[in-house]
């Protein structure tokens, strides 16, 4: 039995072993409770708080309007997102490592590759934030603070699962009272502006916009959530893991993204982290210092889930490697200096450049969570042949599923004249006045078109098989 993987009491949490492989029914452990903090604890950090903040500042909504709209995008978005969960005790295997499953091993590559650059860039997004609240705390220069920060999360990726999930417990209790304590010392202690809690600014357009950020919030997470269900016990049972991953994803993103839109109304003209250092002042440099400490853990899991992703499609091209510690702790560094780059090039304009990502991501994440999501709940019913999954050839799946990529690539195309970003708005999202419903559009279209085309290549072969046995007169 592999120990690497066991849970240990007392101790530190030992390097862990696997890396895509499937997990073995004895080597399964843990309880929801485990993933609940994982989610919560990760989620409160300065990077949502930016989020919550484009309501306020980038999109100008009064606060009502921005706490409503982010909360209502966080409890649409989580569903999508938490049923991705439920895949990870059935199966027992990464979630990207899935993907071969609906679009075949060699058709899944460009999907993966897509998911790991959308890894890169929260990687790169968190170590801007993280680093400059660094360097309010240290006094360093703001490229080297966020190298720092960058570089503690390859060691939270080289040790892997359970140093995540012991560090995103502590930081649940530890990030959330100075969550509770930034709230009451803005609200109670220090006061804030008359002008905060005003009426106007309310357009459409500006709700729509808050609101598919929240859900898309959640559902960039899709990618990510098996990768720390796959241990759990396969009794854990499906709803046990939507809830505990939904109930700890969403209530850790909306409390922190309420105090970016706070922050954003009180002082929509200031910089978000300087608005935050003038609101929580007498406090500020220990809440920067937790939040920025609390950025690397939530790195470490961009970086392992990029590690695991890369390692799936470097299985694809070499089919007999069997990547174990080593070969994660290799490419969480070659990823490391990939995402620095950008965090570097990006910091003296992150706020307008994170709006376009979470946007352009949307774009890319849609159609593939449509296709995951009906083909695992409405085709398979969670029955999936887990060894055909580790085969160049891709087995039962065979190396292209043509109808899954075709409709990728008509998801991202419907998608594209509803898109209303600062880089492109689409002519249909234009003429409702910018409101951007590129996403439900995208759910709309791809949910039922490949469940109709699989279902009819379904009865097209049974029907060719029955004719095929039937005795020649």
């Amino acid at each position: 039995m592999n120990t690497s993987t066991q849970p240990s009491t007392g101790s530190a949490p030992s390097v862990e072993r696997r890396t895509i492989d499937h997990i073995p029914h004895d080597e399964r452990h843990g309880r929801a409770r485990d993933i609940f903090t994982v989610w919560f604890g990760s989620n409160i950090m300065l990077l949502t708080i930016i989020t919550g903040a484009l309501a306020t500042t980038v999109f100008g909504l009064p606060f009502w309007a921005g706490a409503i709209a982010v909360v209502a995008g966080n409890l649409v978005g989580g569903v999508v997102m938490a049923l991705h969960a439920a895949q990870g005790p059935q199966m027992g295997v990464p979630q990207m490592l899935q993907t071969r499953a609906q679009f075949g091993s060699l058709g899944s590559l460009l999907v993966v590759v897509l998911v790991v650059f959308m890894y890169l860039g929260f990687f790169a997004s968190n170590a801007v934030l993280g680093g400059k609240a660094f360097a309010e705390v240290t006094g360093l220069p703001d490229n080297w603070a966020i190298f720092i920060i960058g570089a503690i999360s390859v060691v939270v990726t080289m040790i892997g699962y359970k140093l995540i999930h012991s560090m995103a417990a502590v930081l649940s209790v530890v990030a959330g009272l100075a969550l509770l304590l930034a709230f009451i010392w803005m609200i109670g202690v220090n006061g804030l502006p008359t002008d905060t809690w005003h009426g106007d600014g309310f357009t459409w357009a500006g709700f729509m916009a808050t609101f598919s950020a929240a859900a898309l919030w959640q559902i960039a997470y899709a990618p990510y959530v098996s990768d720390y269900t796959r241990y759990l016990p396969r009794d854990t049972g499906v709803k046990t893991a939507f809830w505990a991953t939904y109930a700890g994803c969403v209530l850790g993103s909306v409390l922190p993204m309420l105090l970016g839109v706070l922050i954003g109304a009180a002082l929509p003209d200031s910089d978000t982290l300087t608005g935050m250092g003038t609101l929580t002042h007498g406090i500020s440099t220990g809440l920067f210092l937790v939040f920025a400490v609390g950025i690397s853990v939530t790195n470490g899991m961009n970086l392992y889930c990029g590690a695991l992703s890369t390692i799936t499609v470097g299985q694809n091209i070499f089919p007999r490697w069997r990547a174990e510690a080593k070969s994660r702790a290799v490419i969480a560094l070659v990823l490391f200096a990939l995402a620095m780059l950008p965090a570097l090039l990006s910091a003296d304009d992150f706020l307008a450049n994170y709006a376009n990502f979470l946007a352009l991501l949307l774009c890319v994440l849609i159609p593939w969570t449509a296709v995951n999501l009906v083909d695992y709940y409405l085709l398979r019913h969670g029955e999936y042949d887990i060894e055909s999954l580790f085969r160049r050839d891709g087995g039962v799946y065979g190396r292209f599923n043509w109808i899954a990529i075709a409709c990728y690539a008509i998801g991202i195309g419907v998608q594209i004249p509803f898109l209303s970003t600062t880089l492109w708005t689409g002519p249909l999202a234009k003429e409702i006045g910018g409101v951007d419903i590129s996403w439900i559009v995208g759910l709309a279209v791809i949910c039922p078109l490949y469940y109709v085309l699989m279902t009819t290549r379904k009865s097209e072969a049974l029907a060719s098989a029955n004719l095929a046995s039937e005795p020649v007169a």
